[in-house]
């Protein structure tokens, strides 16, 4: 019998499995030249709850004036800026430009042909242990899979996910504390929760840190590549938010300098995002 937490993980899982399915159901419907069928009603109902949580957040910073408060302010105004840049809120977006979502969220999936997707791949499963059998007839030796080829569990997934924001919370809170970038990257708190996180992502994508190195090299040695249509779309959208985001700190509300919006986090994360867009 399965203890609490061990359903709680299958559940979970469960639920990320079929969050991955509509995800690629739309996919493979943009690649096969059919429209994508977007439920609108639920992008809406999600942009408006989010939309009011903006505004409320907006409001609690309004009300935390004088210079004693500016710290929380900065805080709550952060908090309402980094709710319009989630996969789920741009797809909403997206969706209700009339717009196909980037992210698969929002997605309407047929109940047949999500059932005819998972018999389809039920043979696939299967087909290793055939495989093998023919292998073993005609003498030859299949090559042994990668250890970590088997990907990561449910526990893992969650494990990866709060690992990405323990990380970020703990550089926000070492650069708040005086350190520098490059003292921050040695940080024994941050060397190992990062190795553990390369760890995962490696468990789960095998050969994927290397790849992404070999990514960059070339990247660096080809140079700017030309943008396609979405991608200069997201780049626009996100030069917006920086702009808008700087012209709010440097507003009568935060009054900051010039060094003071360079240094703050998420005007360095929104940048640096910027920066690997347009590369």
């Amino acid at each position: 019998m399965e203890s609490a937490e061990e359903e709680q993980d299958r559940v979970k899982g469960g639920a990320e499995i079929l969050k991955q399915s509509a995800a690629g159901l739309a996919l493979f419907a943009k690649e096969d030249g059919a429209a994508v069928e977007v439920d609108k009603e639920a992008a809406q109902k999600f942009k408006d709850e989010t939309d009011a949580k903006i505004v409320a957040l907006d409001a609690e910073a309004a009300a935390l004036t004088g210079k004693d408060n500016k710290k929380a302010r900065t805080e709550k105004s952060k908090e309402a800026s980094s709710l319009k840049t989630t996969p789920e809120y741009i797809d909403a977006t997206r969706i209700l430009k009339d717009q196909e979502p980037k992210n698969g969220h929002f997605c309407k999936v047929d109940p047949a042909v999500a059932a005819a997707a998972a018999a389809a791949a039920a043979p696939a499963e299967a087909a290793p242990a055939e495989d093998a059998a023919a292998d073993k007839k005609s003498g030859k030796d299949k090559p042994k899979k990668a250890s970590g080829a088997a990907g990561i569990s449910p526990a893992e997934r969650k494990e990866l996910d709060s690992l990405k924001d323990d990380i970020i919370k703990k550089k926000k809170e070492l650069k708040e504390g005086g350190m520098s970038g490059g003292q921050i990257n040695k940080d024994e708190a941050i060397t190992t929760m990062v190795a553990r996180m390369n760890e995962l992502k490696e468990k789960e994508n095998p050969g994927c840190l290397e790849a992404a190195k070999s990514e960059k090299k070339e990247s660096s040695k080809k140079g700017k590549s030309k943008l396609s249509k979405e991608q200069e779309e997201e780049v626009g959208n996100l030069e917006r938010e920086v702009e808008e985001y700087r012209a709010k700190l440097a507003g009568p509300e935060f009054k900051y300098s010039k060094k003071e919006i360079a240094a703050d986090p998420d005007m360095q994360d929104m940048t640096k995002r910027l920066k690997d867009l347009q590369k």
